[in-house]
């Protein structure tokens, strides 16, 4: 698909990831529909860019998130991309988990996805085109002890995406994956528990320095526009020496 002139909804829009794909979205001609719950944060950004509205979304508000495709429908009378990004981590010990801390995160990163898929798919159906991408994580791809309980709720993400893209291509719609790693944002100081790698904010993450760097979110967001103008199924961003595909 092509980003040009498309209309693209973010979730999780108002830093991170999400302000870096709107950012790089609106760069390349895309007109934007950005949500989040920071909505000051959202309306500054979208005040930055040439064509975007802010919409406050609570994700794990399924009326919200309903409410959120119709706004962008009324606003722009379509909907191209939507780039599922809103999420959260939970790094404890799994004999340490929460259950409560475990629901709240599966709501936010595997339930809010798919009714946002289901919430912009008739639109996408009745133009006989669209692209989802959703944000996986690399730590699926890896056993790491202290992020089980945030793991198997992106692995969970990772096979709705996969199912969905078999099941949404009849109607023109591409559903692809993209699996980040460590990223310089605020992830890691807005964790529902426990605590993340000290390389999240581009220091190393093991003593001596041996540690993976963080990533930046923009390199991020160049990958998951690749993803929506190719229609590729999934692209990592683990780098190779951490058992990924990634060579940037």
């Amino acid at each position: 698909m092509d980003v040009n002139h498309s209309v693209m909804i973010v979730t999780g829009a108002s830093s991170g990831i999400g302000a870096a794909t709107a950012r790089a979205a609106a760069a390349a001609g895309a007109r934007l529909v950005l949500a989040a719950r920071r909505a000051e944060r959202l309306r500054e950004l979208a005040a930055q860019l040439p064509d975007a509205i802010a919409v406050r979304c609570d994700v794990t508000d399924h009326a919200q998130l309903r409410g959120l495709a119709s706004t962008a429908l009324e606003a722009y009378g379509r909907i191209d991309v939507l780039v599922n990004n809103a999420g959260q981590g939970l790094h404890t010990p799994l004999e340490d988990v929460d259950p409560e801390d475990f629901r709240a995160i599966l709501d936010l990163n595997v339930v809010a996805p798919l009714v946002a898929m289901q919430a912009v798919l008739p639109a996408m159906r009745s133009q006989g085109a669209g692209s989802i991408v959703n944000v996986s994580s690399g730590s699926i791809l890896r056993v790491l002890p202290g992020a089980g309980a945030y793991a198997a709720s992106k692995a969970a993400l990772s096979m709705l995406s996969a199912i969905a893209r078999a099941e949404f291509a009849e109607a023109g719609v591409v559903v692809s994956t993209v699996y980040p790693f460590i990223t310089a944002t605020e992830f890691h100081s807005a964790l529902r528990a426990g605590s993340g790698p000290a390389g999240a904010a581009g220091r190393p993450g093991r003593p001596g320095g041996s540690g993976p760097r963080a990533q930046r979110p923009e390199q991020v967001a160049e990958v998951i526009l690749g993803l929506v103008r190719s229609g590729a199924e999934r692209a990592d961003l683990v780098p190779v020496e951490y058992g990924g595909s990634y060579e940037g």
